[in-house]
């Protein structure tokens, strides 16, 4: 019951930041991105790998200065070859770092940083901003449905080597669960994209099972239970938004792909 009344609590100023938007969504996209790189490389640090935390903070302001000075798209190419160039380069130290120690710099900065960092990108899509929500809905919707419908149906497990817990029955609910609240909030909120908000649905769904999933592997991998321990009974930055760093490349993706939308 503790661990539940904390979860309902770490809820309300996400909630708030999602409310605010601005400046107050991107400061908090960039604090996620930074603390959530740190618990990753951690991981890393657990197998004798040792990841540049250094060039991850830089990466990422570099990341969002581009974001906020308002230049050119070409800018953000600029900025990937410039994660991988000064990743290579940390390498040059070649009697004390490994192959790993780079591609494991490489792999946070974008798995963590660049990923979450598309969350902004969505709130600042114009006319399409308010899909924001549909990020948080299709991550937590689709957990929250997955745990229910597998704790009274799960009978089939999914990936048994992965994440034993999870079953067949709970991933089919938890996509069901996605697409309903979807569909709930574009009824109410965004009805002439109501058939989009249901797609996303769906494919958030998937999505977010995937993020979910790809965070049990690098944890297996990994050899540690949680990430960190930053929310009690929840562990760290990156257990409770794995999801999310999946659905909100996703979202953003949607919207410029197949709605049209042009930055």
């Amino acid at each position: 019951m503790k661990t539940r009344v904390i979860s309902g609590l770490v809820m309300i100023p996400l909630l708030a930041i999602l409310y605010f938007g601005g400046y107050v969504l991107t400061a908090a996209c960039f604090l996620i991105g930074i603390m959530g790189v740190r618990e990753f490389y951690n991981g890393f640090h657990a197998m004798g790998i040792k990841p540049n935390y250094g060039i991850a903070v830089v990466a990422a302001i570099g990341l969002y200065a581009i974001n906020l000075a308002g230049i050119k798209a070409e800018w953000y190419m600029l900025w990937m070859f410039g994660v991988m160039l000064i990743s290579l380069l940390y390498l040059f130290n070649i009697e004390h770092r490994k192959l790993e120690d780079a591609m494991a710099t490489i792999t946070g900065i974008f798995y963590v940083v660049f990923f979450s960092f598309h969350v902004t990108l969505v709130e600042q899509a114009g006319e399409y901003g308010l899909m924001l929500w549909l990020i948080v809905i299709t991550a937590f919707g689709t957990d929250i449905m997955a745990y229910f419908s597998g704790y009274l149906l799960g009978k089939h497990k999914l990936c048994p080597h992965i994440s034993p817990k999870k079953t067949i029955e709970g991933s089919v609910g938890g996509v069901l669960g996605s697409v309903i609240l979807s569909g709930l909030f574009g009824w109410f909120f965004m009805p002439d994209l109501l058939v989009h908000c249901l797609i996303i649905g769906v494919l958030g769904g998937i999505v977010s099972q995937f993020g979910d999933l790809t965070a049990s592997i690098f944890k297996r991998k990994m050899g540690i239970k949680d990430y960190g321990h930053l929310i009690p009974g929840h562990g760290g930055i990156l257990d409770r938004f794995d999801s999310v760093l999946f659905t909100g490349p996703m979202v953003y993706y949607y919207i410029v792909l197949v709605i049209g939308y042009a930055a």
